[in-house]
């Protein structure tokens, strides 16, 4: 019986068959995405979503040029005249990139052929997720930017510890990483949700997950996802950092990897809810994430898991203020200094921040005291001959504690430690500054010793910072301008 990598391998090869075509990586899996949706329908028995003679059978019944006119037509049909509002949302302005009967004749064939019964045994939630990795590897196709390494989900999510009853907010959702995990976690701690009765079964399923993603077709393939975890929450397209992003409810939990870099054009994000205006969409995340929190109460406390690069640590200016805004309002007690080399480009540097929200109309005073984890320094280089692992969590996930609120008893473990507690005060001292390490780096210092391309990439991702710091600062002065005039 395959297993799903193998399954996955095989889809994944047939992308080598439309480059022949013109399709790049990424549109080859939003076409996939359509093609398989109409299959999966079929295997598990759920086509009364899709219109009568707009099935898979009634593609697969054509074939050259009537198929992909057909095809054509198809996709328009059910971005409008589907039942199901999930459906219609996958395939609204839905396109084909594909030009020649005979790549989608082999397309079609080739799905049709595939051991359907050991991928439905598989999970065909785990077959999806498992393309979307397989892309966001593949560094031509520029899906690493929304794409989450699933070890360092994993990781966060046990740690953070959703519960049943809980609501769970990715307000940057890609294709839902983060929103799935979680779904399994608590599916995993309660026997399916057969532990749970019918109604907290239903507010799992239709009412414990939501979240808002930018992207058109990325969005197509977070619903493809959630759909095929049963995950129904709200996955809205939008602008989080717009007024669309008020439309996302207060949270009990947030986990999310928001997109790097300013927006575009340098302007300002158009919420009018934001305290300090910055065009660092990281800062401005950061805001919606800490706001969006519920109130905690001594029963339930409210929690977050986000993923930041460097320049939101030490980001003078609106940087400084939202930071100090944070643990005001926060008890920011964990940061995780995560590689190089999992995000994006070589040289860049990102982190965690896991912070609880203040009881009531506390504002003022919730962080005393800031524990570092330093998962940088003296690490291997990762990619693809060394992958990141679960296991490379595994001493982080000890120090941090069972208590996902960060309140389990922790150990400094000096300066020869990874895990070092600084004060707040201590913090306040440095202006505020969270970029906090004292491990000497030599696995670092050797890699640009012996790379030239390593040193470019550092004095690049020092140069993006300097460029966000000085747009960031340029869009508060035009701002001023415009308020004074």
């Amino acid at each position: 019986m395959p297993s799903t990598n193998e399954i996955v391998a095989k889809l994944w090869n047939l992308c080598h068959v439309l480059r022949d075509d013109g399709v790049t990586y990424h549109q080859y899996v939003t076409e996939l995405t359509y093609l398989l949706f109409l299959k999966m329908a079929q295997e598990t028995g759920s086509e009364n979503s899709l219109p009568k003679g707009y099935r898979w059978a009634d593609l697969v019944a054509k074939d050259g040029t009537e198929q992909l006119t057909f095809y054509r037509s198809l996709l328009l049909h059910l971005g409008t005249e589907a039942s199901s509002a999930r459906v219609r949302d996958i395939y609204t302005n839905a396109n084909t990139t594909l030009r020649q009967p005979a790549i989608l004749q082999k397309l079609v064939k080739e799905i049709d052929a595939l051991d359907w019964y050991s991928a439905k045994h598989e999970g065909l939630g785990d077959l999806y997720e498992g393309l979307l990795e397989k892309n966001a590897n593949e560094k031509k196709s520029g899906a690493g930017q929304y794409f989450t390494p699933r070890p360092l989900i994993d990781s966060i999510v046990h740690v953070t510890k959703p519960q049943p009853g809980e609501y769970v907010q990715d307000p940057a959702a890609g294709t839902g990483g983060f929103l799935i995990a979680a779904d399994r976690y608590i599916k995993a701690q309660t026997n399916e949700l057969f532990d749970l009765t019918t109604a907290q079964q239903e507010f799992q399923k239709k009412k414990a997950f939501y979240g808002m993603e930018l992207v058109h077709d990325t969005h197509r393939l977070l619903l493809m996802n959630a759909m095929l975890h049963d995950v129904e929450g709200p996955l809205m397209l939008g602008d989080t950092l717009s007024d669309s992003g008020k439309k996302l409810a207060p949270a009990d939990v947030i986990l999310t990897n928001p997109p790097f870099g300013t927006k575009k054009g340098g302007g300002l994000p158009s919420r009018n809810d934001f305290t300090y205006p910055t065009s660092n969409k990281q800062l401005a995340f950061l805001q919606h994430v800490y706001r969006g929190l519920r109130p905690s109460t001594k029963t339930k406390i409210s929690r977050a898991a986000v993923v930041v690069p460097d320049n939101v640590l030490f980001e003078e200016n609106a940087g400084a203020q939202i930071r100090a805004d944070l643990m005001d309002k926060c008890n920011l007690h964990t940061i995780l200094r995560l590689p190089t080399g999992i995000f994006y480009a070589q040289g860049v540097k990102t982190n965690v921040l896991f912070f609880t929200r203040g009881e009531g109309a506390k504002d003022t005073g919730n962080t005393k005291e800031v524990w570092i984890y330093d998962l940088r320094a003296n690490m291997p280089a990762f990619g693809k001959t060394t992958p990141l692992l679960r296991a490379h969590f595994a001493e982080f996930e000890v120090a941090y504690g069972e208590d996902p609120f960060g309140r389990s008893k922790r150990v400094d473990q000096g300066e020869k430690g990874r895990f070092r507690r600084v004060a707040r005060e201590d913090i306040a001292k440095r202006g505020d500054n969270l970029d906090v390490s004292w491990l000497r780096d030599e696995s670092q210092e050797a890699s640009m010793a012996d790379d030239p391309l390593e040193i470019a990439e550092a004095i690049a991702s020092t140069l993006r910072v300097a460029l966000d710091e000085i747009e960031s600062l340029s869009a508060g002065l035009v701002a001023v301008s415009g308020a004074h005039t």
